[in-house]
């Protein structure tokens, strides 16, 4: 969706807004503004509806049409006129101060969440939106203008999360947060408040498969505390969609008595692989192992192999850089890395291109000796075969790095993963920029 285009005439930060007097067609004050109204409207920028205005002891509303002017000190009306019914909220509504002030949002940029401590206001052609934020804290001693050390921020580089119910149903759900990665939403999980993970949560859940990979990213310990808190029934649904691997210790990680009922109403392909894993011991190639993989005869075509490949949609995508070949009894006879694979004639066959002596590990060797075999012939996968070389899984690089990363280095530094890079906190700027109004584009 193409955002609509505004051509800016006038700015005005929230802060300062929430000082002016209100004044009516006779130059008359007769209030002050309480805070500002906006609506939600998906990608585009929020269209400011009105102003809440504090009129002796009475809260009213003051919506934009009757605005004249908004100037360094003052709000002026059409009229002196006002509806003196108490203002009230409408579903859909947000309101500036009380939503968006001191609350904090995500930097969709930055996969940070940050504290909105102001709003930058622009008149447009068709009308007041809100265009800019400032999420850098003020100092606690502070001289000269507000903003005079960094930019306001563009409004749409951030998503909202308001504790406002009816609010949800206009914003964009899940639009900004398709920018990022698994990984960094689930550092944004760990890092929110109860309140704001039960949004976040909302939102990935209506794409169960992110979910599901989001769960997998979590910090166990975070993981294990919000699977609890649901029920047997919803936590079977999410690991049913994670690796079988990461299901299973997701799993192990419940109370005991839950277990087995979780287990029990997962499908029956997700639930056998389950149980399989669970036979091993968790610091073991068995439990490393995940049990997808590529594995064909070993008179098959590299064509027909690459066939088979592309089908395997709903395998994990690591899992499958390494082909396996089979003889007649199902042992393992060699493997080949997908590149290579790529590089042959299709029409070789796949005994003629594999290394006939595979590296391999069984299920009870420890991490110490999957590392280093993972280390010494520099896999991307490691099978385990049982004793007759049969292949019970494969272990990845990705996983058995996880494993054998200590925790306390695994949290040295903020897991912070921006998009383009590493992003400073507080990025310099000239102070030229530091009022610059934000016309959207």
């Amino acid at each position: 969706m193409t955002a609509t285009s505004h051509t800016p005439t006038a700015t005005a930060l929230l802060s300062t807004l929430l000082k002016h007097a209100v004044i009516d067609a006779k130059g008359q004050s007769i209030g002050e503004i309480g805070d500002a109204i906006i609506t939600l409207r998906g990608h585009d920028y929020p269209l400011v509806t009105g102003l809440v205005a504090k009129v002796g002891s009475a809260t009213l509303f003051v919506p934009m049409s009757r605005v004249v002017a908004i100037d360094a000190d003052r709000v002026e009306l059409r009229s002196a006129k006002l509806d003196l019914r108490p203002f009230a909220r409408r579903d859909g509504e947000v309101l500036l101060r009380a939503d968006v002030l001191g609350h904090r949002l995500i930097d969709v940029d930055r996969a940070l969440l940050v504290r909105a401590h102001d709003v930058q206001l622009t008149q447009t052609d068709d009308g007041w939106i809100a265009s800019g934020l400032d999420v850098h804290k003020r100092p606690w001693l502070h001289i000269g203008p507000r903003h005079e050390r960094h930019p306001l921020r563009d409004w749409r580089s951030f998503e909202a999360l308001i504790g406002h119910g009816p609010s949800v149903l206009v914003r964009s759900p899940f639009g900004k947060l398709r920018r990022l990665k698994p990984a960094q939403i689930a550092d944004l999980i760990e890092e929110a408040s109860r309140e704001e993970q039960e949004e976040l949560l909302a939102q990935v859940h209506s794409d169960p498969e992110l979910e599901a990979d989001v769960f997998e990213e979590l910090d166990e310990d975070q993981q294990s505390q919000l699977l609890r808190s649901r029920s047997s029934e919803q936590v079977a649904e999410v690991l049913a969609r994670m690796r079988a691997d990461d299901a299973a210790d997701a799993l192990m990680d419940l109370p005991q008595e839950r277990r087995l009922p979780v287990l029990d109403l997962m499908p029956d392909p997700q639930r056998s692989k389950v149980r399989t894993l669970l036979g091993y011991n968790t610091a073991t190639a068995g439990g490393l192992m995940g049990v997808d993989y590529l594995a064909a005869p070993q008179h098959s075509t590299i064509d027909q192999v690459l066939d088979t490949l592309r089908k395997a949609t709903t395998q994990q995508p690591e899992a499958l850089t390494t082909i396996y070949s089979l003889d007649s009894d199902g042992r393992l006879t060699g493997a080949i890395g997908l590149v290579q694979a790529l590089q042959l004639d299709p029409n070789t066959a796949l005994r003629d291109a594999v290394d006939s002596d595979p590296v391999r590990v069984a299920p009870e060797d420890d991490l110490v000796e999957v590392t280093r075999r993972m280390a010494d012939y520099n896999l991307l996968t490691l099978p385990v075969v049982d004793d007759s070389d049969h292949i019970l899984g494969v272990i990845t690089v990705d996983d058995a790095l996880e494993a054998a990363i200590p925790d306390d280095w695994q949290r040295r530094e903020p897991r912070h993963h921006a998009a383009g890079g590493t992003y400073p906190a507080d990025p310099p700027t000239t102070s030229d920029q530091a009022d610059a109004p934000l016309p959207p584009p």
